[in-house]
């Protein structure tokens, strides 16, 4: 993080990366209790759904958001958009709560019981395997490996359970079993118009190459390390943590832009009957989604509304991070922009000809 010149850095409670930074220990367990927050809220967003879910409407008249989600891998016994058994989905709320439980302990343990730098364990050990500098390629990229193998993991669970269970299929109103079409072509002319993509073959197609590519690129990293020299060409002197949380926040910001426009217009993946009509964009003070559905005015949302928003916002606030972040690693001083305001309203402008020039100010009040 940059100190701005500083050799003994302080930082307040509330500064989270902080406390991480030359941390790897206290990194991991950070992860942890992050992945504890997000399946305690999906899991309790499931239930506070269930709860005012209304059997006689269809799903996206509701304006749920997991739900719909659920819905569309088949969870709930789905049909024309109306749920005929929600046990399914109250495992799968109480399923992320337990798990909450075990993440929170997990971020615990790493926290309390094991060392806060697993640099400090020794050489050849499992943990000492995933200590890492952040300035140090050979072992960011080791660990951006088995990142992107649970990436590609995902991929090929979310392709098998589409082959073996099935999900919904908006064209039919009920779940059927989709194989995937794995055609590279279709794959490459869908980077430009995945908007219109109206085949779930095509959508398990575009997944199943995914598992392949990022599968191969898990493999590539783990066990290769960059070639030749780390030079300032490559980066050196550039990557630190600040640079690598620049990068992805804009990796980010990029996921929910894409996913805030999906969401908006796609009704293959976004079926109508479970999250409602598609959107209208929109420019106030600031560019908006709207709902054409006439169910939905006033101080109602549909689900492809609230997604959709959220995911535009959200992008574009990740955004600025990027930016804030990537100048800094860079070395961009922002208390000079703090140190140049405050010199401003300390100057004073003559209103004698001769003395037309900005001459800095000798008193307490500024002339205005």
């Amino acid at each position: 993080m940059q100190t701005y010149g500083k050799t003994d850095v302080t930082y307040a409670w509330y500064a989270g990366n902080s406390g991480v930074t030359n941390r790897s220990g206290r990194f991991i367990a950070s992860h942890i209790g992050h992945t504890g927050l997000i399946c305690f809220g999906a899991g309790a967003n499931t239930l506070f759904e269930l709860a005012r879910y209304d059997s006689a409407l269809p799903i996206g008249d509701q304006g749920f958001v997991v739900l719909p989600h659920l819905a569309g891998l088949g969870i709930g016994g789905i049909e024309n958009g109306v749920i005929t058994d929600s046990y399914g989905m109250l495992v799968v709320a109480v399923f992320h709560l337990i798990f909450s439980a075990v993440y929170a302990g997990g971020a615990m343990l790493h926290s309390f019981r094991y060392k806060e730098d697993l640099g400090e364990y020794p050489k050849g050990s499992r943990p000492n395997k995933f200590d890492f500098k952040w300035d140090d390629p050979d072992r960011l990229t080791f660990i951006l490996g088995h990142h992107l193998l649970f990436l590609g993991l995902g991929c090929v669970q979310f392709v098998e359970w589409a082959k073996y269970h099935g999900i919904y299929d908006p064209a039919m109103g009920v779940v059927r079993k989709v194989e995937y079409n794995l055609d590279l072509s279709m794959v490459w002319n869908h980077q430009i118009d995945f908007l219109t993509i109206n085949s779930l073959e095509d959508v398990m197609g575009g997944h199943a190459f995914l598992a392949f590519f990022l599968s191969a690129g898990a493999v590539w990293h783990i066990f290769s390390k960059p070639f030749g020299e780390y030079t300032e060409f490559k980066g050196k002197g550039l990557l630190s943590a600040e640079f690598v949380l620049s990068t992805s926040l804009a990796g980010a910001a990029f996921i929910a832009f894409v996913a805030a426009f999906w969401a908006s217009m796609n009704t293959t993946i976004y079926p109508t009957d479970l999250y409602g009509g598609p959107l209208n964009i929109e420019l106030n003070f600031a560019p908006y989604f709207s709902d054409t559905d006439p169910l939905f005015g006033g101080d109602l949302h549909s689900a492809r509304s609230w997604l959709s928003n959220f995911h535009f916002y959200l992008g574009f606030f990740y955004l600025q991070g990027h930016f804030w972040h990537g100048l800094r690693a860079m070395g961009f001083d922002f208390k000079r922009v703090e140190k140049l305001f405050d010199q401003l309203e300390s100057n004073e402008i003559s209103l004698n000809p001769a003395k037309s020039t900005t001459v800095p100010s000798t008193s307490t009040d500024s002339a205005t």
